[in-house]
């Protein structure tokens, strides 16, 4: 088609045209943008004003480029109950704004920037603030009717507090120093963030927080897809300093730090008012420490989570896919916990100890089990924390390991409780000891006596080159028998744990709200006395149970070696240690000599022993708690053949000689009548571990088929 000069004039004439409209109407946007901003931002004032009880001032605003907004300044002062101290204060917001939206009515900002804000909290003793009206509902307002007997649903709130954070959280946003303090009647805080940046979902920023005394400066890097959910974040030191929690170390007494934590969340699913959630959590140089937990810091190197966690009405879970990471050691926990409704909840004194309904413990019922992938030894040890197993760092060993545990709390039936640990070794074999030589134990060594405050009391060595030192073979085997009968029946055939013991150790201390029996055998009271301290701490129980399981399973040394040395280094008195001080202080014998009513009295002693006058009223005569166990042990020792049914009917009282007779320190009877005693009663209880083992189970019962007995005595 040929184009004609008058054709091109008139298509110039029209794009002309059209060039005028275009910029007559950008220029009546760009007039008109304006005033709806402003009208905007007075609805906005507004808004806010009746939602909340502050005044919102706004400084100008404008456009910077086609669609970005500039405020100049912004304030918040809450007005209620009377005007109080500003609560917000920003010198410039930038953000873009959606040109539709504001022809809408509805602006919609997006890529915000926000420039010098302060944000200043404030309470005062009497409890007045210039914060709670964010959170605090309205008098007046309709309430929603809440059925509290079915307990919080913990998925609901999460699921909601998920919700509200994800979709706050701008596409774009920059931070620059951001000051957020609180003084109030208990705690200071300051925040200070110079810069955090969310850009096309990577997150980034510092910030120094000083929390009362506890200053840390930390690091922040990531990604974050609001729309989807997931966010996968670190948070770390600056300077090569760690962060430390100070809330947790004000609140609990326990300091918790780290170098580097991650988290991610990778699904978020809600359904049928249960949240579930997946994702990981690791964290580098975690650290621990907590008096009742360690006497010194509890370090994991590495370490982290792949969880699937579930949270619903009243309950909790871990579920099936979750997996723990120590070093190269895996774990794979299953937890569930959750807490009857209130009119399902049963309690009391004889069932779970608990009172009322309301108590933390009512309800509650969990289920965990854990299993471990078959490790290496190596890595076994190597997965241990540092400060945890001071004993064994540095222990190299073959073969292979795997752990499992199950337990099944239930406190409407306390007694139904389930405890199930074991440590599974296939071709297990020690190469070096760590700082301890566990294999002392076969050889002479010097032994380090402590009182209940951790002194060292007294130093003596436990072999032949001591002259008190008494051979297996050359104590009383009415000690021995006593001894095993009363705190570990089954001392010669089990592998250092009688686990219904301590099942049922663990029911009475639960129902009776304390540590009322401990469940030790004698394997553990030999190595807490040989190897460890005196300090009753988690981590030090736990470091005990593994050194028992090495020296039990490796047959490290002999159960008559093992009985050895713990006669000859246990406390029975007042700086009385071993069977040789013993004999000689209260009896004036050797402990080759000992008679059954000696012994009784020996084994009585042991839990207690600076209670060795316990046993006795004033004038030397045996109490009725004291008479009951005697004539206990004596059946139980009889029943075993350790002795005839003549002995043990026969058992009498006790008497004293030298030293033991002065330090009882007796008062001498008014006249010459002998006072009444009260009558033996099954009201007493053994001292420890007797009617956890099932003393009606006939012996035949107790020992395997094949295992070898120690001999009757003669």
């Amino acid at each position: 088609m040929h184009i004609t000069p008058v054709i091109k004039k008139r298509i110039g004439i029209g794009l002309g045209i059209l060039a005028v409209l275009l910029l007559a109407g950008l220029g009546l946007f760009l007039v008109k943008r304006q005033q709806l901003l402003e009208a905007a931002l007075v609805k906005v004032k507004a808004k806010v004003e009746r939602k909340f009880p502050v005044t919102l001032t706004l400084g100008p605003a404008r456009f910077i480029d086609l669609n970005t907004v500039e405020l100049r300044g912004i304030s918040v002062v809450p007005t209620a109950p009377q005007p109080t101290d500003t609560l917000l204060r920003a010198r410039t917001v930038r953000a873009s704004l959606s040109v539709r939206s504001l022809f809408a009515g509805r602006p919609v900002f997006s890529n915000l920037e926000i420039d010098t804000v302060r944000l200043t909290a404030r309470q005062t003793a009497n409890g007045r603030d210039n914060y709670s009206f964010l959170y605090k509902k309205k008098k007046g307002a309709p309430t929603v009717v809440r059925d509290t007997t079915k307990g919080t649903n913990y998925g609901l709130l999460a699921n909601q507090l998920l919700e509200a954070t994800f979709d706050n959280v701008p596409d774009e946003a920059d931070f620059r120093e951001f000051l957020i303090t609180y003084d109030g009647p208990r705690h200071r805080a300051r925040l200070v963030m110079s810069r955090l940046a969310i850009k096309s979902g990577e997150i980034s920023g510092e910030m120094t927080a000083l929390i009362d005394s506890v200053e840390n400066r930390v690091g922040i890097i990531g990604r974050i897809d609001a729309g989807d959910y997931e966010v996968d974040a670190q948070v770390f030191g600056l300077d090569k300093r760690p962060v430390v929690l100070p809330i947790v170390q004000r609140r609990y007494g326990a300091r918790v730090q780290f170098d580097t934590i991650r988290v991610s969340l990778s699904d978020k699913t809600f359904r049928r008012d249960e949240l579930t959630l997946t994702g990981t959590a690791s964290a580098v140089n975690f650290i621990v420490n907590h008096p009742k937990l360690s006497d010194q810091d509890v370090r994991f190197p590495r370490g982290g989570i792949d969880f699937v966690t579930r949270l619903g009405q009243a309950s909790f879970a871990l579920e099936k896919g979750t997996r723990v990471l120590l070093n190269r050691m895996e774990f794979f926990p299953e937890l569930s916990v959750r807490r009857r409704p209130v009119p399902e909840r049963v309690v009391g004194k004889n069932i779970n100890g608990l009172t009322s309904r309301s108590q933390a413990l009512a309800g509650m019922v969990v289920k965990l089990d854990v299993e471990s992938a078959e490790t290496k030894a190596n890595d076994f040890f190597e997965a241990l924390p540092e400060g945890m197993f001071e004993t064994l760092e540095g222990t190299r060993a073959e073969g292979t390991l795997q752990y499992k545990l199950h337990a099944a709390l239930d406190m409407n039936q306390v007694d139904s409780l389930e405890f199930d640990s074991s440590l599974r070794a296939t071709k297990f074999r020690i190469t070096r000891f760590g700082r301890e030589n566990l294999n002392k134990l076969n050889e002479s060594f010097r032994y380090t006596a402590y009182n209940d405050k951790g002194d060292s009391v007294k130093v003596f060595t436990v072999g032949p080159e001591n002259p008190e030192f008494t051979p297996y073979n050359q104590v009383s085997d009415y000690l021995k028998y006593a001894i095993m009968t009363a705190e570990d029946p089954r001392f010669m055939t089990h592998r250092g744990f009688m686990e219904k013991a301590f099942v049922k150790s663990a029911i009475q201390n639960l129902k009776e709200r304390r540590f009322a029996r401990g469940g030790s055998t004698l394997s553990m009271q030999l190595v807490k006395n040989v190897f460890l301290t005196r300090k009753k701490t988690i981590v030090r129980k736990v470091e005990e149970a593994l050194i028992v399981w090495i020296i039990e399973n490796t047959r490290l040394a002999s159960k008559q070696r093992m009985l050895e040395v713990y006669l000859n280094i246990i406390e029975w008195g007042p700086r009385i240690y071993g069977v040789h001080e013993a004999a000689d202080f209260y009896f004036d014998k050797s402990p080759a000599n000992l008679n059954l009513s000696e012994s009784l009295y020996l084994a009585s002693i042991i839990p207690s022993p600076k209670r060795f006058r316990a046993g006795f009223n004033q004038y030397g005569d045996l109490r009725g708690s004291s008479r009951y166990f005697r004539r206990l042990i004596a059946q139980l020792m009889a029943r075993r053949g350790y002795i005839s049914e003549g002995e043990s009917e026969s058992v009498g009282g006790v008497s004293f000689s030298g030293r033991g007779l002065q330090a009882m320190n007796f008062s001498a009877r008014p006249d010459t009548t002998r006072l009444a005693l009260p009558a033996d009663s099954t009201e007493f209880e053994p001292l420890n571990l007797l009617d956890l083992l099932g003393t009606d189970v006939p012996p035949s019962q107790e020992v395997p088929a094949g295992t070898a007995v120690p001999p009757k005595p003669e």
